[in-house]
């Protein structure tokens, strides 16, 4: 069952002489369940085709639906389910946080949206043990946590009003190389115990090919090619992406 969905989706900065258009004709679905990853380097809009899932930008041209309901024309209610619908982990999670708040408090602050405030300690304590933070942890700032505890809290914090949908920006990039592979494993591991639909947007083409059911690729704001990622990256259509599968590191043999 498709869960979320893009038709001819256009997108456009500016005005005037300064209009520049950074997505054209983008379309795409991802079924429900699935790991599905945009891929493309920086500037290649990947980033704004989830921002406009998002609402967090206006679609200039197309039509976006998740778990049917038109992004763009979505209702106060509707717009209210879609934010329990689809939710979002940032690349950075420290920028992302507030650093004034303990942990507990900034997962308390999605789990008021869905739990009575009577179930919030023991909700708190859930999503900790989830993700593999200690439950201790909420009573520490983001600062005193590493930067793989702090995603971790990031993707608890995304989980705290049960979405369908989590996608993931980059959220291994900004790790050391003991800590991507920890936090990769627990992505798969959630989707699998939670039922997620998870959307994975990276420039990571070897992590992509490891983690995802599908993909996109994609090259200043158009789709360049999809498919599974095995068939893609062993045998690359478009040039753009043969460039990005010969940058993937081989081990010598």
């Amino acid at each position: 069952m498709t869960i979320v969905n893009l038709e001819n989706v256009s997108k456009d900065f500016g005005s005037g002489r300064t209009r520049r258009r950074v997505l054209n004709d983008v379309s795409f679905s991802v079924e429900k369940g699935e790991m599905f990853a945009i891929v493309g380097e920086s500037g290649s809009g990947k980033t704004t085709v989830a921002r406009l899932m998002l609402r967090l930008h206006s679609i200039t041209q197309g039509r976006i639906t998740v778990a049917g309901i038109d992004v763009a024309r979505a209702n106060r209610s509707e717009r209210a389910r879609l934010t329990r619908t689809i939710q979002f982990v940032f690349q950075d999670p420290y920028s992302s946080m507030n650093g004034r708040l303990r942990i507990g408090r900034v997962l308390a602050e999605g789990i008021e949206r869905v739990k009575p405030r009577s179930e919030v300690p023991a909700e708190i304590a859930r999503l900790l043990d989830l993700v593999g933070v200690p439950a201790k942890y909420s009573e520490l700032f983001p600062h005193e946590l590493s930067g793989g505890q702090r995603q971790r809290v990031a993707i608890a914090r995304a989980l705290a009003v049960n979405p369908e949908v989590l996608i993931a920006d980059e959220p291994v990039s900004a790790l050391d190389v003991s800590m991507r592979g920890q936090v990769l494993n627990l992505l798969s591991d959630l989707r699998t115990e939670l039922g997620l639909t998870c959307i994975f947007i990276s420039h990571d083409l070897g992590v992509v090919r490891q983690l995802c059911d599908r993909l996109i690729v994609m090259e200043r704001g158009v789709v360049v090619e999809a498919g599974d990622p095995e068939s893609v990256l062993t045998s690359p259509q478009h040039p753009y992406t043969a460039r990005l599968t010969a940058s993937i590191p081989r081990m010598p043999v």
